[in-house]
């Protein structure tokens, strides 16, 4: 049976495909005892229904780093702090954990789906992936969250080993993760999109009123707390979008602050920065509401994403 590729190894940029016993011996009867056994590729599918993060599971042996990718992992206690993880018996990764054996635990950000993919064994044009070490243990540089843990216990699951981690060290950042379900990358949409959902012979006529303004590295497109009389398209180049607690990029083809634009009596909620230079499109309120006037079809349209945004957060 071929190794399933969410569970694959890369070690030193080599896709291995070892398959050592791993730890225990099978309890369960061949059938398990179940009338109609589970097809192996429902059960996955079915699995896939769950959306999970992605990690990317680490350990050390001398100089060299072995890891995969894997969305087998939890929590499991906060007093004492234990996580588990579960890694298929035939790859390398398990034959090298041990009762106390450190592991590092990278949860993904979602920009690094070029990561999760390489260390999954399949081929990507990105460059090496960078490591810092704590504890003797290497996580992924520029990870949204990290975790060291010393494995404690060791349990036979089927075709899979579950090691129970005793977590030494922790650290988070702010962003948004990557996300899997269904067998392919998802990603978390935290503000809702207004305009940009508009058919294109709607939306044309209101970026037809714009005026283009570029901004340099650190420029702030837009603050927090300022009024909201602007929408912004962004033409080229890279922004971030800045809130307590989170962070979110964007890139050409969004658009930036349509909500306030829509409300007269609000200010900008976040703060736009430029990463780069970047080129925008500027809408003014007064000319957006002028070129709704002059068709009301996009106005209606308008009202009708309004209300399933409404209807989806209800």
């Amino acid at each position: 049976m071929e190794i399933p590729g969410e569970f694959d190894v890369y070690v030193q940029g080599i896709a291995m495909a070892a398959a050592p016993e791993g730890i225990g011996e099978t309890f369960f009867e061949e059938a398990g005892g179940v009338a109609e056994p589970v097809s192996v590729d429902e059960f996955r599918r079915t699995l896939g229904m769950f959306a999970t993060g992605v990690t990317v599971i680490t350990t050390r042996v001398g100089e060299v780093v072995h890891g995969m990718t894997a969305n087998a992992f939890m929590s499991v206690s906060l007093e004492p702090p234990l996580i588990l993880i579960s890694v298929d018996r035939r790859a390398r990764l398990n034959a090298m954990l041990r009762e106390g054996v450190r592991y590092g635990v990278s949860v993904l950000e979602e920009g690094q789906s070029g990561l999760s993919d390489r260390f999954a064994g399949r081929i990507v044009e990105i460059p090496e992936p960078s490591f810092e070490v704590v504890r003797d243990v290497p996580l992924v540089e520029g990870a949204l969250a990290q975790l060291v843990a010393r494995v404690v216990r060791s349990y036979w699951g089927g075709d899979h080993s579950l090691f129970l981690g005793q977590v030494e060290y922790v650290r988070y950042g702010e962003g948004t993760p990557l996300l899997f379900h269904g067998g392919r990358y998802e990603r978390v949409v935290r503000d809702p999109r207004v305009f940009a959902a508009l058919p294109d012979e709607l939306l044309q006529p209101i970026l037809a009123v714009g005026e283009e303004r570029s901004y340099e590295d650190g420029d702030f497109i837009m603050r927090a707390g300022e009024p909201g009389d602007t929408l912004c398209l962004i033409v080229e180049g890279t922004v971030r979008v800045q809130r307590p607690g989170r962070s979110l990029k964007l890139g050409a083809g969004d658009l930036v602050g349509e909500i306030e634009a829509l409300d007269p009596r609000g200010g900008r909620i976040a703060d736009i920065i430029a990463e780069g230079s970047v080129r925008c499109l500027e809408i003014k309120r007064a000319d957006l509401l002028t070129a709704l006037e002059a068709d009301p079809r996009a106005a209606i349209a308008l009202i009708e994403v309004l209300a399933s945004r409404f209807r989806e957060s209800a």
